[in-house]
């Protein structure tokens, strides 16, 4: 029993679980791209924010003089941060879509074969995406709307 060259006995049983232990794998480092990925978004979005909010101080000095609440100072940030991730989300997954249906028909492998994206998971990601930059602009937000109006408007 312990001649490992007696008899050769193929156990497929343990090449599936290989296998499935490779996918596996592949599919966590993925996801680990993607978490990275989307944190070097939040990242830049909120950098684009706060330079946002520092060439407009002087406007959001004056509307908080003319009695704004910093709710509608902070919704005011936050719009511009869900807009400029949501276009950037939808431009990229129109891309990323394109480029799957020119390239993936002329993938012919053993084990991939004209490759796609599930709706749910594309529409998930997006979402998660504009979740994301909504929290990126949050601190720029709060940032604008903590600042007091004299010293806004003597801001250069």
């Amino acid at each position: 029993p312990t001649d490992k060259s007696a008899i050769n006995i193929n156990n497929t049983l343990e090449n599936a679980k290989r296998f499935f232990d490779l996918m596996d794998m592949i599919r966590w480092f993925f996801w680990g791209v993607g978490i990275c990925t989307i944190i070097a978004g939040v990242v830049g979005v909120s950098n684009i924010m706060l330079i946002i909010v520092k060439e407009r101080t002087k406007e959001i000095g004056i509307r908080k003089a003319i009695g704004a609440q910093p709710i509608s100072i902070i919704g005011m940030i936050l719009h511009e941060s869900i807009f400029v991730t949501a276009i950037a989300g939808f431009l990229g997954l129109f891309f990323s879509l394109f480029i799957l249906e020119m390239v993936g028909p002329l993938i012919e492998t053993d084990y991939i074969r004209n490759p796609s994206v599930d709706f749910g998971v594309a529409v998930t990601t997006v979402i998660i995406l504009v979740i994301a930059g909504a929290l990126a602009g949050f601190i720029p937000a709060y940032r604008a709307s903590s600042i007091r109006p004299i010293e806004a408007l003597r801001d250069e």
